[in-house]
This record gives structure tokens, sequence and C-alpha cells, in this order.
């Protein structure tokens, strides 16, 4: 008999090419198939709550699978995290009702990046922040971040890059999943496929040993490929005096990439947090 498995795992991003599995790529994704395969004989594809890019990283990523083998909870944790490479931890191990799915079931997901303020990012800390040594206007960076919270059309901080060919508008489709591309958007996409919700979205300064770190943290109902990048960057465009905070609004109706700012690095971003509704996702089951 199946039994579905709930995941939460962390990890560098650093050394992968994203989570999704590619050909003859290292994939977080890819990795861990690999490690259930070796542990049970059983290489279920697991499917993660969202695609992380490659050089992002997630401190609470989850994933699910179905398992034949009665594997008891604390042995499949353990195991993974002998099998599969340091730059991989699962924190948690658990079974849920089979109706759970990683992505489908997510009612909201928290990002974060971080920006490294200090004069010199020591080398060790460099892979996990953006350095930002010029002038910034935290307010402004505030007041702009305020102005993404609620539901809105969010095109404007959707990728536009060949990837889409691939990968598809949303950043949390799995690959069958994926609406038909439309690179450069040459053929605009309904209003419903980019409107998202933001529940909260905020800057805050934090005292680091090694210089001040500035983090952006975003929580929402779902994200776009890309978006949260995006708005780091257009963000940043205001902080350094490029744009102004009451530029934001025309960029979200303008429903072009071309509006918005530049795309921030991909180190500077951790998948911080996945939600679920309790009555799927949150009850456990013994093994």
């Amino acid at each position: 008999m199946l039994q579905t498995w709930k995941l939460i795992l962390a990890y560098d991003g650093t050394g992968f090419r994203g989570w999704q599995v590619q050909p003859g790529e290292r994939t977080v994704q890819g990795e861990l198939q690999a490690a259930l395969g070796r542990i049970c004989g059983e290489s279920p594809l697991p499917q993660g709550s969202g695609r992380t890019d490659a050089g992002v990283h997630a401190l609470g990523q989850v994933a699910s699978f179905a398992l034949a083998a009665p594997i008891p909870l604390e042995n499949l944790q353990r195991a993974l995290n002998r099998t599969l490479p340091p730059a991989i931890r699962i924190l948690e191990a658990k079974t849920v009702r089979s109706a759970f799915h990683a992505r489908h079931s997510a009612v909201a997901k928290t990002y974060e990046y971080r920006l490294f303020r200090g004069a010199i990012c020591p080398p060790f800390l460099a892979p996990y922040v953006c350095a930002c040594s010029w002038p910034m206007d935290v307010n402004a960076l505030q007041t702009s971040a305020r102005l993404f919270v609620g539901r809105h059309d969010f095109l404007s901080f959707a990728a536009t890059d060949p990837d889409l060919a691939s990968r598809g508008l949303d950043e949390d489709a799995e690959p069958d999943q994926r609406p038909t591309p439309r690179l450069g958007f040459l053929t605009e996409p309904p209003v419903s496929a980019s409107i998202r919700t933001v529940f909260s979205s905020a800057w805050e300064a934090r005292p680091s040993p090694d210089g001040d770190l500035l983090v952006y943290r975003i929580r929402g109902s779902g994200f776009l490929h890309h978006m949260v990048r995006n708005l780091v960057g257009t963000m940043l465009d205001v902080g350094r005096g490029r744009l102004s905070a009451d530029d934001i609004p025309g960029i979200l109706a303008a429903r072009s990439r071309a509006a918005a700012g530049p795309t921030a690095p991909a180190r500077g971003l951790y998948l911080l947090s996945v939600e679920y509704d309790e009555a799927v996702g949150g009850q456990h089951l013994s093994a």
C-alpha cells in the first residue's frame, strides 16, 4: 500500500542548477530522487512546493511523494541525511493523507532576500547574499514594499527570458501543469494568469557580526517566475533614486517587464517556508 510522504528540507543552492530535474545537470530534485532509489529501491519523482532557480537557497522547501516500502519516520529522515550531499538536509519527514501535494495543497509561501550592507563582503558569505555597498534610502524601500501588498497583476515582474520556452509563466507550476509559453509575452497572457495576492511585504535591518544585512521578506499566495527577484531589483532602483516609489503603481499597471527594474541576483534569495491547510497538509499519520 502506498504511503504519501511530506518532507521539509533545506539546501544551499550554490552548487545546483535549481530544484527541477534537468538532463545532465545536478539538481535538488534529482539528488533527492536518486537518494530514495538507493535507500528503498523506489524512485518516485518528489514534487516540490515550487521550483527554485539555480543559486537560490531554501530553508523550508516542501516535497511530497508516495512510497510502498513501510519505512519508520525517523529511519527515512536519518537515511536520507546520510545519503544526500551535505548541501541538502531533511529537517522533517512524516506521512500525510494521500490528498496532500506539496504544490497543489499550499496556501501561502514566504521568501526572503538578503542584502549585505558592509563595505567588503566576506568571501564565505558572498554566495548567500547580494552585496550592496552603495547608498540606499531605506525609507523609500519600505514605502515601495508596502505598495505590493494586496491582490495585483504582477506581469511586469515576471521573467521574459528564454527560459520561459521550457518553464512557463508560473514559478509554482510543475512541468505537466505549465501554461503554453509566450516567449517575451508577444502574445499577452490573460490577466488572471499573472494575478497574485501578497499578504505582507517589508524590509528590515538585521545586525550581523560581518556587517549589517538588509532583509526583504514577502509572503504571498504564489509567485511568478523571477517575481521576487524582480521586485527586489525594482525596489533597489527606488532606494538608489533611479525610480520613485510613486512609480510602482504605474509599473504594475503597465503589465510589461520593460517597465520594471532589473532582476536581483539569485544568491540572495531564500524560500523560507510554505503553509498548508491543516486538514490536508498538517495532519500526521503513523508510519
